[in-house]
């Protein structure tokens, strides 16, 4: 996979967090709602932490900036077993597999894979 730039990966990251609220909205149990709001927060300040870069660095190779970020591998892959039954919505479950996977796809790149 060749290396994705920091505006790439806010894009993705920001479209990822769209979805996420969504399901977080949808959801029909707290533990779907805790898991959700868990994912949203660290995407959240990962997010936060690369709007502060000045935007002639958006062209840079991504690199994550928090330690969460680099924890949060397992929850998405959770979510990703138990999508199903999570988000209710067929639409926002439809919408969040393929921002899923190029999520998933971005961290395992800079962690090495999981």
């Amino acid at each position: 996979m060749k290396q994705v730039t920091i505006a790439s990966t806010i894009q993705e990251f920001m479209s990822f967090i769209e979805l996420m609220d969504d399901a977080y909205w949808e959801a029909a149990t707290l533990e779907s709602k805790d898991l959700l709001y868990d994912i949203i927060s660290i995407f959240s300040l990962e997010i936060s932490e690369l709007n502060k870069l000045s935007i002639q660095d958006h062209h840079y190779p991504y690199e994550i900036i928090t330690e969460g970020i680099r924890r949060v591998i397992p929850k998405i892959e959770r979510l990703d077993e138990k999508k199903e039954d999570v988000i209710q919505r067929t639409q926002t479950l439809i919408d969040i597999k393929e921002v899923m996977s190029n999520v998933l796809s971005i961290l395992e790149a800079q962690t090495g894979g999981s």
